[in-house]
């Protein structure tokens, strides 16, 4: 392809690595946004995972609408570099409209499930596109858009992987700039500010540049819409299964390293940026030994070969390894330092499968790069399918694979999946073979090689799935200080007098969260929710639970209905439904496992609150009404028609993330708005 910068005035290399810094800056700007944009769509469609899923499949949607779009609309005449400055402006002024329309948008959607209609994802959907399609379409845009600045060779597309690596490193510096700076120290205003500078300056980057790079196109170049010939078709799936897997583990990961870690912001921020220090280096060295490679779909199958090991390895990691290992945390006398152990944990199990998904994108460019394809299309589609994989992964995981099969069933099948993507690539690289071999024998050589490559592959999957381990309960029950449990159990074991026993009486991976309840010492009954005690039956405790209620009750003069946030163990839910006076109990709580499996575990001290629920919702206790509404605690208060007399909140802690609004000055305004007169 000769649509490229005229190198007899300019080398089409000399600028590229310039071009690499600024997709740095655009990486970092599109993370800051992202995490602005999702916190501030938290607030209008709630914090569930249904509705996070509807914010992420609309984030990368929109980003895959976009690297399919631009290569048709916008001519091959355009210099590349301008219309790449041109969207980057296209997203700062998203980004500016977004800031200051998001509060006329939470208005007009809680007016509109407020009266009762469209109270479904559907409404949710339709918010989510309205705010992150034009922005998100625009970004997806910009790879594709800087393609056409380059060759579609196998090491002209090698940029391409730079570019993308470039990035990616960006977005690590943008996910750990706004989590640990801009959004702690400013707030979402000044952090929008930052990102639309950045935005600015890159744009004004890339026009100076095209403005002393004249660009030539070959005029004789063709769009070419025949079919797909089946080895282009094989590396599509390829990185689209890729994509599936990675975005998949991340879901998976995050949820084992956020309970043993801490479910706190910052928590997210580190497993995020692990996960994009991996991409960003694979996606590097994928470029680097791409460029001269001959074979680069038997390397894209390697990979997927490799991440079959690394998958295992990181499942190892978290379930075998880090709940056994014994922190004191009494040691750290500096958050500095426990960050940095966080990172070090995270990195060892994250980083190893993160660089194989990152080297498969460079390396599947490579495979499908030719001299007669319009860069723009070629590098767009490829995008297209390892975005689409990646949606369809990120939202089967979350809302099917681990409520429904577990995390260790789901890992299990990220390995199944690395493994076709695998069996596939090696079906297309073993047929490749000289033409001055005798058909028949090259026929035998692709089966007898093919064959003993899937046996091989077949029989590694069945030993590894067979040896990956459930996370043990104890990490689930307690956390950061699991490793300090199962050091205290084996002593006590080795005690004469043993004077602790624990007991799991039940362990459940949910939609949005884990849980756990234990027998402490054969008396108290604990409920544990992402690594930490939330309720519990011993003395003092049960005085905590009660009273919140009790005292609640008695102050306000003949309370008829009460909303309570946050089910937990149903203590102080049900010390409402002993007063007279009540006749309607309305339970909000996030995690359905709660109510339909814990609250019952302690029927006698919540007086059966919620027994029956999962079969008859509302029903009767006590002679109250007694509804329990799943969802997050701040949307449906402010999506609620309804007003009570009490409304009692006792979230988890405000350190945990998602429960940080539920603590702030807004979220006690919406409450008082939705009290009774009196």
């Amino acid at each position: 392809m000769k649509h490229k910068p005229d190198s007899t005035v300019f080398g089409s290399g000399k600028f590229l690595p310039l071009l690499v810094v600024l997709f740095i800056g655009s990486g970092c700007a599109a993370l800051i946004y992202e995490v602005i944009w999702l916190q501030l769509l938290q607030f209008v469609v709630g914090a569930t995972s249904i509705s996070l899923g509807v914010l992420l499949g609309t984030f990368m949607g929109g980003m895959c609408l976009g690297s399919l779009i631009l290569p048709r609309l916008v001519s091959i005449k355009q210099h590349p570099l301008v219309v790449y400055a041109f969207l980057e402006l296209g997203i700062g002024l998203c980004g500016l409209a977004i800031l200051f329309g998001m509060p006329l948008v939470g208005n007009i959607y809680t007016g509109i499930v407020g009266y009762g209609l469209f109270q479904s994802v559907l409404l949710r959907s339709l918010i989510a596109a309205v705010c992150l399609l034009p922005p998100t379409i625009l970004m997806g845009a910009t790879l594709p858009a800087i393609s056409r600045w380059v060759e579609t060779t196998p090491k002209g597309v090698s940029w391409m992987g730079f570019f993308y690596g470039g990035n990616i490193f960006g977005a690590v510096a943008g996910c750990l700039l706004a989590g640990f700076y801009l959004l702690r120290i400013f707030d979402i205003a000044v952090a929008t500010y930052a990102a639309i500078a950045l935005n600015v300056i890159v744009a004004t980057g890339a026009i100076f540049i095209s403005r002393i790079t004249p660009y030539n196109y070959d005029q004789s170049l063709t769009r070419s819409d025949e079919p797909y010939p089946l080895k282009l078709k094989v590396v599509y799936i390829t990185i689209a299964l890729s994509g599936m897997a990675a975005l998949g583990s991340e879901v998976i990961w995050t949820r084992l390293l956020s309970i043993m870690l801490g479910s706190t912001v910052y928590t997210f921020s580190i497993i995020l940026a692990e996960f994009l220090v991996g991409l960003g280096i694979g996606s590097a060295a994928g470029a680097y030994f791409g460029r001269n490679m001959k074979r680069p779909g038997f390397a894209l199958g390697m990979c997927q070969f490799l991440l079959i090991l690394a998958i295992a390895w990181t499942s190892y990691i978290l379930t075998d390894s880090l709940p056994y290992r014994r922190m004191d945390l009494s040691m750290i006398v500096h958050e500095w330092y426990l960050f940095q152990l966080d990172l070090a944990r995270s990195a060892i199990a994250v980083l190893p499968p993160a660089i194989f998904w990152g080297a498969s994108f460079p390396l599947a460019l490579a495979a499908v790069a030719s001299h007669n394809q319009d860069a723009g299309r070629l590098v767009g589609r490829v995008y297209a399918a390892n975005t689409i994989g990646a949606i369809v992964g990120a939202l089967a995981f979350s809302l099917i694979g681990i409520p429904v099969l577990g995390t260790a069933v789901s890992q299990k099948l990220l390995v199944v999946i690395s493994a076709l993507g695998a069996i596939l690539m090696f079906s297309q690289a073993f047929s490749e073979t000289s033409d001055e071999s005798p058909t028949k024998k090259v026929k035998l050589r692709f089966n007898t090689r093919f064959s003993g490559a899937v046996a091989g592959i077949v029989l590694l999957v069945t030993v590894i799935i067979t040896n990956m381990h459930t996370v043990p309960w104890f990490a689930i029950a307690y956390g950061r200080y699991m490793s300090n449990y199962d050091y205290l159990m084996t002593l006590n074991k080795n005690a004469s007098n043993p004077d602790i026993n624990i007991t799991p009486l039940y362990v459940g991976e949910g939609l949005n969260g884990s849980v756990a309840v234990t027998l402490f010492n054969g008396q108290s009954r604990q409920y544990h929710s992402m690594g930490k005690v939330q309720a519990s039956t011993d003395p003092r405790d049960m005085r905590l639970q009660r009273m919140l209620g009790h005292i609640t009750a008695l102050l306000t003069g003949n309370p008829e209905s009460v909303l309570v946030i946050g089910c937990g163990a149903g203590i102080t839910a049900g010390s409402f439904v002993t007063h007279p006076e009540v006749k309607n109990v309305t339970i909000c709580e996030i995690e359905p496992l709660v109510p339909k499996v814990v609250a019952p575990m302690f029927s006698k001290e919540n007086y059966g609150i919620a027994d029956g629920i999962d079969k008859e919702n509302p029903h009767m206790v006590n002679g109250k009404k007694v509804r329990i509404e799943y969802d997050d605690g701040r949307h449906y208060v402010s999506t609620s028609i309804d007003k009570f007399d009490i409304i009692s909140a006792d979230p988890i802690d405000p350190w945990s993330k998602g429960a940080a609004p539920l603590y702030s000055k807004e979220f006690f305004d919406i409450c008082k708005a939705h009290l009774k007169p009196g």
